[in-house]
Protein backbone atom coordinates (compact mmCIF):
# COMPACT_ATOMS: atom_id res chain seq x y z
CA UNK A 1 0.00 0.00 0.00
CA UNK A 2 1.53 3.31 -1.15
CA UNK A 3 0.82 6.05 1.37
CA UNK A 4 0.65 9.71 0.41
CA UNK A 5 0.39 12.86 2.46
CA UNK A 6 -2.12 15.10 0.73
CA UNK A 7 -4.91 17.60 1.28
CA UNK A 8 -8.55 16.70 1.73
CA UNK A 9 -11.04 19.53 1.31
CA UNK A 10 -13.38 20.53 4.08
CA UNK A 11 -15.47 23.66 4.62
CA UNK A 12 -18.39 24.91 2.63
CA UNK A 13 -18.81 26.34 -0.83
CA UNK A 14 -16.30 29.14 -1.57
CA UNK A 15 -14.85 28.77 1.96
CA UNK A 16 -12.16 26.08 1.65
CA UNK A 17 -10.46 24.49 4.62
CA UNK A 18 -8.13 21.56 4.24
CA UNK A 19 -6.88 18.67 6.35
CA UNK A 20 -3.43 17.29 5.74
CA UNK A 21 -3.93 13.52 5.81
CA UNK A 22 -2.04 10.28 5.33
CA UNK A 23 -4.01 8.28 2.79
CA UNK A 24 -3.68 5.26 0.53
CA UNK A 25 -2.76 6.65 -2.90
CA UNK A 26 -5.63 4.78 -4.59
CA UNK A 27 -8.34 6.49 -2.51
CA UNK A 28 -10.25 9.47 -3.93
CA UNK A 29 -9.44 13.03 -2.84
CA UNK A 30 -11.97 13.37 -0.02
CA UNK A 31 -12.18 9.66 0.73
CA UNK A 32 -11.26 7.66 3.79
CA UNK A 33 -7.89 8.50 5.27
CA UNK A 34 -5.55 6.69 7.63
CA UNK A 35 -4.59 9.59 9.89
CA UNK A 36 -5.07 13.34 10.01
CA UNK A 37 -1.67 15.01 10.27
CA UNK A 38 -2.66 18.68 10.32
CA UNK A 39 -4.82 21.46 8.91
CA UNK A 40 -4.42 24.28 6.40
CA UNK A 41 -6.67 27.35 6.28
CA UNK A 42 -5.93 29.55 3.24
CA UNK A 43 -8.58 32.13 4.15
CA UNK A 44 -6.69 33.68 7.05
CA UNK A 45 -4.03 36.31 6.45
CA UNK A 46 -1.40 34.86 6.48
CA UNK A 47 -2.64 31.33 5.81
CA UNK A 48 -2.78 29.14 8.92
CA UNK A 49 -0.84 25.87 8.91
CA UNK A 50 -1.10 23.53 11.91
CA UNK A 51 0.86 20.28 11.76
CA UNK A 52 1.42 17.43 14.20
CA UNK A 53 5.19 17.25 13.68
CA UNK A 54 5.54 13.80 15.24
CA UNK A 55 2.84 12.25 13.05
CA UNK A 56 4.17 13.92 9.89
CA UNK A 57 7.73 12.78 10.63
CA UNK A 58 6.44 9.26 11.35
CA UNK A 59 4.74 9.02 7.97
CA UNK A 60 7.65 10.57 6.08
CA UNK A 61 10.02 8.19 7.88
CA UNK A 62 7.82 5.24 6.85
CA UNK A 63 8.11 6.27 3.20
CA UNK A 64 4.97 8.31 2.60
CA UNK A 65 5.22 10.65 -0.37
CA UNK A 66 3.94 14.19 0.11
CA UNK A 67 2.05 15.91 -2.71
CA UNK A 68 3.62 19.11 -4.05
CA UNK A 69 1.28 21.36 -2.07
CA UNK A 70 1.65 19.38 1.15
CA UNK A 71 5.43 19.33 0.71
CA UNK A 72 5.36 23.13 0.47
CA UNK A 73 3.15 23.43 3.57
CA UNK A 74 5.30 20.99 5.55
CA UNK A 75 8.38 22.91 4.48
CA UNK A 76 6.90 26.16 5.79
CA UNK A 77 6.08 24.41 9.07
CA UNK A 78 9.64 23.07 9.36
CA UNK A 79 8.71 19.39 9.09
CA UNK A 80 10.64 18.78 5.86
CA UNK A 81 13.73 20.39 7.39
CA UNK A 82 13.42 18.16 10.47
CA UNK A 83 12.95 15.09 8.26
CA UNK A 84 16.02 15.96 6.18
CA UNK A 85 18.19 16.66 9.23
CA UNK A 86 17.04 13.41 10.86
CA UNK A 87 17.94 11.47 7.72
CA UNK A 88 21.39 13.08 7.76
CA UNK A 89 21.97 11.95 11.34
CA UNK A 90 21.58 15.19 13.29
CA UNK A 91 20.86 14.97 16.99
CA UNK A 92 17.36 15.87 18.22
CA UNK A 93 18.75 19.02 19.88
CA UNK A 94 20.30 20.19 16.61
CA UNK A 95 17.08 19.44 14.76
CA UNK A 96 14.99 21.37 17.30
CA UNK A 97 17.37 24.33 17.18
CA UNK A 98 17.40 24.56 13.38
CA UNK A 99 13.64 24.08 13.09
CA UNK A 100 13.04 26.86 15.65
CA UNK A 101 15.35 29.20 13.71
CA UNK A 102 13.55 28.27 10.48
CA UNK A 103 10.12 28.98 12.00
CA UNK A 104 11.28 32.32 13.42
CA UNK A 105 12.57 33.32 9.98
CA UNK A 106 9.31 32.30 8.29
CA UNK A 107 7.23 34.13 10.91
CA UNK A 108 9.26 37.30 10.32
CA UNK A 109 8.72 37.07 6.57
CA UNK A 110 4.97 36.55 7.08
CA UNK A 111 4.81 39.56 9.39
CA UNK A 112 6.66 41.71 6.84
CA UNK A 113 4.33 40.56 4.09
CA UNK A 114 1.23 41.40 6.13
CA UNK A 115 2.66 44.82 7.06
CA UNK A 116 3.52 45.61 3.43
CA UNK A 117 0.02 44.65 2.33
CA UNK A 118 -1.53 46.77 5.10
CA UNK A 119 0.60 49.79 4.13
CA UNK A 120 -0.34 49.38 0.45
CA UNK A 121 -4.04 49.22 1.33
CA UNK A 122 -3.72 52.28 3.56
CA UNK A 123 -1.97 54.33 0.86
CA UNK A 124 -4.58 53.25 -1.70
CA UNK A 125 -7.33 54.31 0.68
CA UNK A 126 -5.65 57.71 1.23
CA UNK A 127 -5.24 58.21 -2.53
CA UNK A 128 -8.90 57.35 -3.09
CA UNK A 129 -9.99 59.81 -0.37
CA UNK A 130 -7.77 62.53 -1.88
CA UNK A 131 -9.25 61.92 -5.34
CA UNK A 132 -12.78 62.11 -3.91
CA UNK A 133 -11.93 65.35 -2.09
CA UNK A 134 -10.53 66.92 -5.30
CA UNK A 135 -13.58 65.82 -7.27
CA UNK A 136 -15.87 67.38 -4.64
CA UNK A 137 -13.88 70.67 -4.73
CA UNK A 138 -14.06 70.78 -8.55
CA UNK A 139 -17.78 70.08 -8.45
CA UNK A 140 -18.31 72.84 -5.87
CA UNK A 141 -16.20 75.27 -7.94
CA UNK A 142 -18.19 74.42 -11.08
CA UNK A 143 -21.47 74.94 -9.20
CA UNK A 144 -20.25 78.28 -7.85
CA UNK A 145 -19.20 79.38 -11.35
CA UNK A 146 -22.57 78.34 -12.76
CA UNK A 147 -24.37 80.24 -10.00
CA UNK A 148 -22.25 83.33 -10.63
CA UNK A 149 -22.91 83.10 -14.37
CA UNK A 150 -26.64 82.79 -13.73
CA UNK A 151 -26.62 85.71 -11.30
CA UNK A 152 -24.73 87.98 -13.70
CA UNK A 153 -27.50 88.20 -16.40
CA UNK A 154 -30.11 88.67 -13.68
CA UNK A 155 -28.14 91.61 -12.25
CA UNK A 156 -27.88 93.20 -15.69
CA UNK A 157 -31.64 92.83 -16.22
CA UNK A 158 -32.36 94.62 -12.93
CA UNK A 159 -29.90 97.40 -13.73
CA UNK A 160 -31.62 98.38 -17.00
Amino acid sequence: MAVKLRLTRMGRKKRPFYRIVAVDSRVRRDGQYIEAVGTYNPLTNPATIEVDHAAALKWLGNGAQASDTVRSLLSKAGVMLAHDLTKRGATPEQVAEKVAAHQDHKAGKDRQSVEAKRRAEESARKAQAEAARKAAEEKAAAAAAAAAAAAEPAAEAEGE
